[in-house]
C-alpha cells in the first residue's frame, strides 16, 4: 500500500495529464483504503434494497446523490474549517458523534430493528425515486468524513493550489478529478446493487436481498462503532 501511495504522489509531481490520472487515483484510495469511508459502501447499498427492487437508472441516482451529498459537505466543512484556521475537515467530537448516531439509527433500521417512515422528511418518494433521502444521508455522512478524506486530498490540494497560480482552470480540474475517482466507487457500487437485486429475484432466493440486508445494516453499525471510537481514543 505503501509504495502505491509513493507511486500516485509520484505522478502528481509529472506532467499535468498524468497528475489528473494520479488525482482520480487518489480519490478512488480514499475510498477502498479508508474504514470511514468504505462504509459508505454497505450505507448506500443498504438504502438502495430498502427502497425496493428497482432498475439500474434508479440505482445511479440514489448512489451518485448519495456520493455528491457527500462531496458538498465535505468542501463547505473544509472551506469552514480552514477559514477558522484548523486543520481542514475538523469538525471535533461532536461531528463524530453525530455521524455515528446516523450509523446507528441506519443500522438498526436495515435490521428492522427501528421503524420509522422517510416520508416525513421527504427522504421517500415515489415519483423521485428517493433521490432526497440518499442526497441527504450523504450531506450528515459527509460531515464526519473531514479529516479522513483531507488525508488523502492533501497531496493533490497542494499540487492543485501550485497550479492554480499559473492556471486555475488546471488547479480545479485536479480537484475535480479527485471528486470523480471519490464517486466512482460508490456510485459503481450502489449500481451494481440492481445487478444483484435481479439475479436473486431471478433465480428465486427471496431471502437473498433480505440477508443483504442484513449484512448492510450490520456493516453500517460496525461503521458508527469506527466513529465513536476515532473520538475516544
Amino acid at each position: 500500500m505503501d509504495e502505491l501511495f509513493t507511486a500516485l504522489t509520484e505522478a502528481m509531481n509529472g506532467n499535468f495529464s498524468l497528475a489528473v490520472l494520479a488525482a482520480s487515483g487518489w480519490g478512488i484510495a480514499s475510498i477502498l483504503f479508508s474504514p470511514c469511508h468504505l462504509t459508505s459502501i454497505p450505507l448506500v447499498i443498504g438504502y438502495i434494497i430498502k427502497e425496493g427492487t428497482m432498475n439500474l437508472k434508479r440505482s445511479f441516482i440514489l448512489s451518485f446523490m448519495f456520493a455528491f451529498g457527500i462531496l458538498v459537505t465535505i468542501a463547505l466543512v473544509g472551506l469552514v474549517t480552514g477559514a477558522l484556521g484548523r486543520i481542514l475537515g475538523d469538525v471535533g467530537m461532536i461531528g463524530n458523534i453525530l455521524v455515528a448516531l446516523v450509523f446507528f439509527a441506519v443500522g438498526l433500521y436495515l435490521l428492522d430493528v427501528l421503524k420509522f417512515s422517510w416520508d416525513g422528511l421527504n427522504m421517500r418518494s415515489s415519483s423521485r425515486s428517493g433521490w432526497r433521502g440518499a442526497l441527504a444521508l450523504g450531506f450528515v455522512f459527509g460531515l464526519g468524513l473531514g479529516p479522513c478524506t483531507f488525508a488523502y486530498l492533501a497531496p493533490v490540494l497542494a499540487v492543485a493550489l501550485n497550479t492554480a497560480t499559473a492556471s486555475p482552470a488546471q488547479g480545479a480540474l485536479l480537484i475535480g478529478a479527485f471528486g470523480l475517482g471519490h464517486c466512482v466507487v460508490i456510485v459503481g457500487a450502489g449500481s451494481l446493487s440492481h445487478v444483484v437485486q435481479r439475479y436473486l429475484l431471478w433465480s428465486g432466493k427471496s431471502k437473498g436481498l433480505l440477508y443483504m440486508k442484513r449484512v448492510a445494516g450490520v456493516l453500517v453499525l460496525l461503521g458508527g462503532f469506527y466513529s465513536l471510537y476515532t473520538v475516544f481514543i
